[in-house]
């Protein structure tokens, strides 16, 4: 079945309510008198509520509404956010240069609205010593408290430990962010390619008054 509604030669019903092109009710009238008043505003008898009785329709522009709608789902489609999980993968001996750069990819993550996996890996004689991550998974949580929570507590997982933190921004505020960030620096960088030709204009100016 098609879920598109009936409109005008196809409305097959004695007698419709009418509703007028800025959503006026006209009233019950004889599906004539609808057709006709569609020609004379130049727009097409819609059928909006098929179930009703008798059934409710509205004197619209279809082709328009018809466009405007698929417009309106595209850009809900567009904006709609999806939750990723990312991981990121430590050693419970890790070193403070690679701990930073680890941590960086995790703040990223958070900003951009994702969810990280924190995995720590154990190997040999590191499997007797869990609290090592443990404390690790601690630290790290607390350094990006600002950004993330923990969603799940760390728990052992064979030779792994893992942990995921959850962002405290939506994934959709993060999109705006992005697109607002995005937009300033064009602009910026727009101003400052104007800002640079008029130096090199200058000296050329410059020059001719000498």
């Amino acid at each position: 079945m098609s879920a598109e509604p009936r409109i005008n030669d196809r409305i097959r019903v004695p007698e419709v309510r009418l509703v007028g092109p800025s959503g006026e009710q006209v009233g019950i009238v004889p599906l004539a008198k609808a057709l006709e008043l569609a020609q004379e505003y130049d727009l097409d008898l819609v059928e909006v509520a098929a179930n009703a009785r008798p059934p409710v329709c509205k004197l619209m522009d279809y082709g328009k509404f018809k466009y405007e709608s698929a417009m309106k789902a595209r850009e809900a489609r567009k904006n709609q956010a999806h939750t990723v999980i990312k991981e990121m993968k430590l050693r419970p001996k890790i070193d403070p240069h690679d701990y930073d750069t680890k941590k960086g990819h995790v703040v990223r993550f958070l900003k951009q609205g994702d969810k990280v996996k924190i995995t720590i890996m154990f190997r040999g004689r590191e499997q007797s010593r869990p609290e090592l991550g443990f404390r690790l998974l601690q630290r790290l949580a607390e350094d990006v408290q600002d950004l993330g929570y923990v969603e799940s507590n760390p728990k052992q997982d064979g030779r792994n430990m893992i942990m995921v933190l959850g962002p405290h921004k939506k994934k959709t505020e993060a999109m705006a962010e992005a697109r607002e960030a995005q937009a300033a620096r064009k602009a910026a960088g727009q101003q400052g390619g104007h800002g640079h030709r008029a130096q090199a204009e200058a000296p050329a100016e410059e020059r001719a008054e000498a």
